[in-house]
């Protein structure tokens, strides 16, 4: 097992994801990073019988960063209704070659799945079956070619980050989904769950949860000295 565990207590274990593992088992039949953490917390507690992880959110399989996990099913159940309850803050960086309209921005737009095609479409007005979408951006940096954006995700919609940014003419590099000219060698996307803030759903301390970005890909490295 190649896991990247950023933080991990009695009931919250938190892995810094590749842009190749799956978050929960698919039609793919892959090897997922819920398995592989339920592994490394048998083969590391020595924990016989099935061990308990709850599933509290998803990441893209194309996108890498911070996941959580719970261990507990206090810490699943109190976490799922702070998911619900948007008193998560998630922040991510993004990629992209086109320069955003503004240095900083809101997004609004409304968003619907096509659950055939597995992708997002995005409406600037309310839509039967579209709902809403919203996210703050703000340029970070800027090399030669390329803009690195800090997102802070206010909703959770399919694909929101991918669809919103590309409905503005910035579409995430490698994103071949939503209109990026050209995939990424490794095959994922310039997307990254850069941290996550909460209060511990046990100690109820502040937890910030940050996850460094993907060391093998020398774009990233370009923007390495951004805090």
């Amino acid at each position: 097992m190649n896991l990247d565990i950023i933080y991990e207590d009695n009931h919250i274990i938190a892995v810094n994801k590749t842009n190749s593992d799956i978050v929960q088992s698919d039609k793919t039949g892959d090897k997922s990073l819920a398995d592989m953490v339920k592994a490394y917390i048998k083969e590391k507690y020595n924990k016989p019988g099935d061990v308990f992880l709850g599933i509290v959110h998803r990441l893209d399989r194309p996108v890498s960063g911070v996941v959580i996990f719970a261990r507990t099913s206090k810490a699943l159940t109190r976490l799922n209704r702070m998911f619900a309850e948007k008193d998560i803050r998630k922040t991510y960086w993004a990629i992209v070659k086109n320069r955003p309209p503004e240095i900083e921005e809101e997004l609004h737009h409304y968003i619907g799945k096509n659950e055939e095609k597995n992708r997002a479409s995005v409406s600037i007005k309310p839509r039967p079956g579209f709902k809403e979408a919203v996210l703050r951006y703000k340029v970070m940096s800027a090399s030669n070619n390329y803009y690195l954006l800090e997102i802070e995700l206010m909703t959770g919609r399919h694909h929101q980050i991918r669809a919103q940014l590309a409905r503005i003419g910035c579409p995430i590099r490698g994103d071949l989904k939503y209109g990026y000219a050209r995939s990424n060698e490794n095959g994922g996307i310039s997307l990254h769950s850069r941290s996550i803030e909460f209060e511990h759903p046990v100690s109820h301390e502040q937890i910030r949860i940050v996850a460094e970005t993907p060391k093998n890909e020398p774009l990233w490295s370009a923007f390495a000295n951004v805090q």
